[in-house]
């Protein structure tokens, strides 16, 4: 398929989102893609409703969902395996400008140990706020931050899930994501694996996209607005991602940030009375040390 692109969209129970998301990508100037939607818990009436109104798109349909890896790496085989030469993940939570392809794969050509891309992602209800423009992780403490400033010639240590593109070519001699994460930390992982072959991440601030915010995290009830089950990945992933980069860390640093990090959460949820998060955190902990590193 040439120098063809899969544009790599996961859908949970979020059509009206996935929709807009749709709609701004087919306004955009470059044309040689072809959507990949991969439908979580999927509602058969609701997607038909959603795809009638798009050409050039493949629909993979899961009864259950499984998490944001395991629905990305479906895309990314279909991609290989029809000879795709790029393969872009974008969340279905976001809008693009009408040329954020092109700047991007102006970016991820120009150098062949640039390993995969991100545009700047601002903050849709604020669109002079910066979401993300890549990420920092402190080697010490072994904690991750999101890098605000929109300098393209910053070093990142990692970029988002929420928008990336690299090559498959790429993804052949790293591997797929690591689905063990099911949600969050994987694009630092995946990140990390990229540059240990020797590549660059880079920011293209010339490439604009908008995120209107982690919807599929929110819940509203006396337990506050993030679902426990965030709160669960947080913990474990957070455990698992340095235990298997466990080289590029100090071990010390990362014990007492754990431990601080988990110190506080316990407090906040006792005096909140949020006791079932309280009981999740402690979950998450124990099953990040146990997993089974890949």
């Amino acid at each position: 398929m040439g120098n063809k692109l899969a544009i790599i969209i996961v859908n949970w129970k979020q059509y009206e989102l996935t929709t807009k998301c749709l709609f701004s990508i087919y306004k955009s100037k470059f044309k040689d893609f072809e959507i990949v939607l991969v439908d979580n818990e999927s509602n058969t009436e609701k997607l038909k409703n959603l795809i009638k109104n798009f050409k050039k798109i493949k629909v993979f349909q899961n009864d259950t969902n499984l998490g944001f890896g395991a629905a990305n790496n479906q895309g990314i085989n279909y991609a290989i395996q029809n000879n795709f030469k790029y393969v872009m993940l974008l969340n279905n939570d976001t809008e693009v400008d009408e040329n954020f392809i092109d700047q991007l794969k102006k970016k991820i050509n120009k150098n062949n140990l640039i390993g995969a891309v991100q545009p700047l992602i601002m903050n849709y209800n604020n669109k002079n706020s910066i979401w993300s423009a890549g990420g920092y992780i402190n080697k010490f403490f072994g904690y991750t931050s999101t890098n605000k400033n929109s300098n393209e010639n910053l070093k990142l240590d990692w970029i988002t899930g929420c928008c990336m593109l690299l090559k498959t070519d790429l993804i052949k001699k790293v591997g797929l994501i690591d689905e063990n994460f099911f949600a969050y930390y994987e694009d630092v992982d995946w990140s990390l694996r990229i540059k240990d072959l020797g590549y660059s991440l880079n920011l293209v601030n010339t490439s604009l996209v908008y995120h209107y915010g982690s919807k599929s995290s929110e819940n509203s009830s006396f337990e506050g607005s993030l679902s426990p089950k965030v709160h669960y990945l947080n913990f474990k992933n957070h455990l698992y991602l340095l235990r298997k980069h466990n080289d590029k860390f100090n071990s010390t640093g990362f014990i007492i940030y754990q431990l601080i990090k988990l110190f506080f959460y316990s407090i906040y949820f006792i005096l909140r009375f949020r006791f079932n998060k309280l009981r999740i955190i402690y979950k998450g902990l124990n099953d990040g040390l146990k997993l089974e590193i890949k």
